[in-house]
């Protein structure tokens, strides 16, 4: 027994000393500083614990750049927000494609579009984005989702005289979600009817469930673990893309022009019926796995700071009294841009939450020149890292920069605030919760308008308490460098219809229009500015 002991000592200690020299990494000429950590996993335990800490000491530590080991991999961080511009630049040192592309391929299971045989096409495909979520094509897209958002509120109404009770995220997610996934990917003909009442809700649900299951498993995948591991995540991931199949899709109305069209396209590229499937499954897991905390963020902190939740539904209330009394509510882009407070409490739960990351690989060894003239030398291979967090958390630039301010980003006669410094130099990278560069969400108009949408329509129908408005709710950290983080647990909300409201409310029948499903409205009353009936 001793001997096998001391057998595996030995071997155990001969490892270890073999890792040190396998693994261990010297610091060359210009090259950051390199922060120590154990062989192979580097500082991924310390990292992993809470990113934001980690960086914030780091960069006390070492200065603006610096290359740290995490689970065998090196990545340098920059952390000076001046910086951010130089990085999206070194398009030819710095390739974000590839990365992308195989993090994409390894988590979703389609083909490598950076294949020489499908590339040229792929361009094609990823041009889609700026043709159809921009200018009049994103009014539509937005308008048609506001239409499906009043559907999902007709969902399950509570009367003006009993409240209803339900986790304020899975609220959030049940709308959201359902009026998301209908507005890209229509709906089965014949199908139309309200959730409660048809195969619709069950086959919506079912969706819903996959789709929940699959982007749990997102912490795992990214760090590296084969979803063929995550049998779980995998079941769900092949649900919903055999849901999506074309064949599928076919018999669907009402699907977004981006869906069609980037349908169109790969059937032109001849890749297989599954293929073609999971592009659409990272399509929909694109569209709802950031938007959906988002909204939950953006009611959250309007519910519990009441004066977020007066100016707020003032500012509903005035673009509802634009509304002619027999019509369905809609929106011209103009009212939407207008809401200018409801942007804020968006933008202000955005920078509370966000916590992606942005990566680039580098393709060649180069030197990086900073903002301040500082020369850092990279090395092929090697992963250069940003942080947003570190921007969106600095009490330089956010004073106070925990507290929630429905304000901050509105100027002295509440119209849109664009102007941050710090140490006297105004920002241009002052809130990234889309990305930037290359990795800028191509989807980012889209989502802010549908998250104003879904602010206005909750505020304008319901009254609305959360159970616990004092209690402050933290991010689920296991998910930094996903992008939006959703929150640890949820919080019981009350809601029911707004007695002010009458006959206006949300009624359960349904009128079609343009073969888009819509509510009737019977009636607009005048603006109420008052929070005292609420």
């Amino acid at each position: 027994m001793a001997t096998w002991i001391l057998g595996a000592c030995f071997f155990v200690g001969v490892c270890f000393l073999l890792s040190r020299v396998c693994w261990s990494r010297t610091r060359r000429a210009k090259e950051p500083p390199l922060v120590k950590g154990w062989p192979f996993f580097g500082v991924i335990l310390d990292y992993g614990k809470n990113p934001l800490g980690f960086l914030q000491a780091a960069q006390q530590k070492y200065g603006d750049i610096f290359t740290c080991q995490l689970a065998g991999k090196y990545f340098t961080f920059i952390t000076d927000p001046f910086s951010f511009s130089v990085v999206m630049r070194q398009g030819k040192n710095l390739d974000f494609h590839k990365f992308a592309m195989g993090f994409s391929q390894r988590v979703f299971g389609h083909a490598d579009f950076t294949s020489p045989l499908f590339s040229e096409s792929y361009r094609e495909v990823h041009s889609l984005f700026r043709q159809t979520l921009q200018g009049p094509p994103l009014q539509q897209l937005s308008q048609n989702m506001l239409r499906n958002l009043q559907t999902a509120f007709q969902h399950c109404l509570p009367s003006e005289n009993g409240w209803k009770e339900e986790g304020l995220q899975c609220f959030t997610t049940r709308i959201m979600f359902d009026a998301g996934f209908v507005t890209l990917f229509g709906k089965k003909a014949g199908l139309l009817q309200p959730e409660e009442t048809g195969a619709v809700g069950t086959c919506m649900q079912k969706v819903k469930r996959d789709f929940l299951a699959f982007d749990g498993a997102f912490p795992a995948l990214a760090a590296g673990v084969p979803i063929a591991l995550c049998r779980r995540a995998w079941r769900a991931r092949e649900a919903l893309a055999k849901g999506l199949l074309h064949g599928e899709l076919y018999h669907r109305m009402c699907i977004s022009d981006l869906i069609q069209r980037r349908m169109d396209a790969f059937d032109r590229m001849h890749l297989d019926e599954t293929g073609k499937a999971r592009t659409h499954v990272c399509m929909l897991w694109a569209s709802q796995a950031n938007t959906l905390p988002a909204a939950f963020w953006s009611l959250y902190y309007t519910l519990r700071t009441p004066e977020a939740f007066v100016v707020a539904c003032k500012e509903v209330d005035l673009i509802m009294a634009q509304i002619p009394n027999d019509k369905p509510i809609s929106l011209s882009k103009e009212q939407l841009e207008s809401m200018t407070v409801l942007e804020s409490i968006i933008k202000e739960a955005l920078r509370l939450s966000s916590a992606s990351i942005m990566i680039r690989v580098a393709s060649d060894d180069f030197i990086l020149t900073l903002d301040s003239g500082q020369e850092a030398a990279i090395r092929k291979g090697d992963y250069i890292a940003l942080y947003p967090r570190l921007i969106h958390l600095d009490p330089d630039i956010y004073p106070n920069p925990l507290e929630f301010k429905y304000d901050r980003f509105l100027d002295e006669e509440g119209q849109r605030q664009s102007q941050f410094f710090k140490n006297g130099r105004q920002l241009k990278h002052y809130l990234v919760p889309f990305g930037s560069g290359a990795s800028e969400c191509p989807g980012r108009f889209f989502a802010m308008n549908e998250i104003k949408q879904f602010l206005m329509l909750a505020l304008w129908h319901y009254d609305l308490q959360l159970s616990e408005p004092d209690v402050t709710l933290s991010p689920d950290r296991t998910r930094a460098g996903l992008g939006i983080l959703p929150p640890s647990r949820d919080v019981l909300l009350r809601y029911k219809a707004r007695a002010d409201r009458g006959g206006q409310r949300l009624t359960s029948s349904l009128r079609t229009h343009s073969g888009w499903i819509y509510l009737h409205s019977e009636a607009i009353t005048a603006a109420h500015t008052s929070s005292s009936s609420r």
